[in-house]
């Protein structure tokens, strides 16, 4: 495929400024893709290009406190009560139909929120490693391996320590964080190139924190049963995600499947980023 660019807007939604990408034509079917930690909206060009080449319109905003969208200074802004109603308000403000969401890491908390609290909005769900929060919220409480795996959550709960501590270096840790976790050659140089640049923007880095603090000060109702269609991919050596969680995970959805890469990482749509278009592609046509 020849690469592309998406085409970026400004959209005022839920009282903030999100920066948002678009691919493919206007007229098609709306596909979201929510991207995580510490990523943006560039994560998911491989995967747009797929779907804008069949006809979908591709969304993809840097979310609250990334990269070019807004960047509140305040913890509280951050709950993850209103990055759902970021994103809420961003899918009703371009089409009045249910749309298809995929989402990655925190991009998927907010996607399991999201179908719990609005799932008229949502045609079919597709996360890759992220688990049901209630899952989640479950295993930090009695799972060792978990709680030591979720030991980074804790860290960033320390005021401007965990920042400066990121920074340092040109980002060398945010950048080993990510390197050091995925297969070797996952992340081309230009990509990491631009995620630094995505980090050094004005309150980069704590607008990125700030959701971790924010998901431990301001708990958020998430035991309901997911009604929407769920597809849920993992990447087997996910090292802070307890692969555990997957089958606890659509345990939690009415209407779920588990599709398991066992060679890849939390990293897999940037490693097996084919498999998983197809993988979804397929949910999507099943």
């Amino acid at each position: 495929m020849v690469p592309v660019k998406f085409r970026y807007e400004y959209q005022y939604v839920n009282g903030i400024m999100l920066h948002v990408g678009h691919l493919g034509p206007d007229t098609g079917e709306k596909i979201f893709f929510l991207h995580g930690f510490p990523e943006f909206s560039q994560a998911w060009i491989k995967q747009a290009q797929f779907f804008a080449e069949k006809g979908y319109h591709v969304i993809v905003p840097d979310q609250r406190g990334y990269n070019l969208s807004r960047k509140p200074l305040h913890i509280k802004d951050y709950q993850l009560k209103i990055l759902v109603n970021d994103i809420v308000a961003l899918i009703v403000s371009v089409t009045a139909d249910p749309v298809v969401i995929v989402a990655h890491d925190w991009g998927g908390g907010v996607a399991w929120v999201l179908a719990q609290n609005h799932p008229g909005l949502i045609k079919k769900l597709i996360i890759l490693n992220m688990p049901h929060l209630q899952v989640m919220k479950n295993n930090l409480r009695k799972n060792p391996k978990q709680m030591l795996k979720s030991w980074y959550a804790v860290f960033f709960q320390l005021g401007i320590i965990p920042e400066r501590l990121c920074g340092l270096f040109n980002y060398k840790a945010l950048e080993l964080a990510m390197v050091k976790t995925a297969r070797p050659g996952t992340f081309p140089r230009d990509y990491i190139s631009a995620l630094k640049k995505s980090w050094k923007q004005p309150n980069g880095l704590s607008g990125m924190i700030n959701w971790y603090r924010a998901y431990f000060r301001f708990p958020v109702h998430t035991g309901a049963e997911i009604i929407v269609p769920v597809l849920l991919l993992w990447g087997a050596k996910d090292t802070a995600l307890s692969a555990v969680m997957a089958e606890q995970s659509i345990g939690k959805c009415r209407n779920g499947k588990l599709i398991v890469f066992e060679t890849a990482t939390h990293w897999l749509h940037h490693e097996e980023p084919e498999k998983v278009s197809h993988a979804i592609y397929d949910f999507l046509n099943g």
